[in-house]
């Protein structure tokens, strides 16, 4: 089996402590995000209503395949569902908390955002709940070693031509 590496996003946001260009994300500034979108260099984008722009840059895909290996993409509800729509075999995994309150408590707990930016992600989540059903499969990340086995299972059933796997 190819080994997956995980594609890392651009975004417009401001880079935190102890974060790193090229790891977390590719920071990038709004003027070079608009560069980026007008030149067709991103595979999908999003913005939050907030103003923040994320978006996983074409170049990004090329150097992974180019290494041998699958890209993984770790994106918003949109954005994944704009992959599926135009990259032919993309398979989309719809991963939740167990509970609106338990998101609601991560996102506090991670203590990274205003209170009203954290509002405006629960209300962005509650949007994003709908789209749940246009996936492949969805994960409830309620037990981080049985939700990580369980995505381990549905890449080994896809990459390996199996198929076989379901939604749940």
């Amino acid at each position: 089996m190819q080994d997956l590496e995980l594609a890392v996003s651009a975004t417009t946001r401001a880079k935190r402590e102890g974060e790193e260009n090229g790891r977390e994300y590719w920071f990038i500034s709004d003027d070079d995000f608009d560069q980026k979108l007008e030149g067709g260099e991103f595979l999908e984008h999003v913005e939050f209503p907030w103003g923040q722009r994320s978006g996983t840059l074409r170049s990004e895909i090329a150097r992974i395949t180019a290494a041998g290996k699958l890209p993984l993409l770790d994106l918003e509800p949109k954005g994944a569902l704009d992959v599926k729509e135009t990259v032919p075999g993309a398979v989309t995994i719809f991963v939740e908390a167990p509970s609106f309150e338990e998101n609601e408590r991560r996102l506090k707990e991670r203590a990274t955002e205003s209170e009203g930016e954290i509002d405006e992600r629960l209300d962005l989540a509650r949007k994003q709940l709908e789209q749940a059903n246009d996936f492949d499969f969805l994960i409830v990340n309620d037990d981080f070693d049985r939700a990580l086995e369980e995505l381990s299972k549905i890449v080994r059933g896809k990459v390996s031509g199996a198929g076989t796997m379901s939604r749940p």
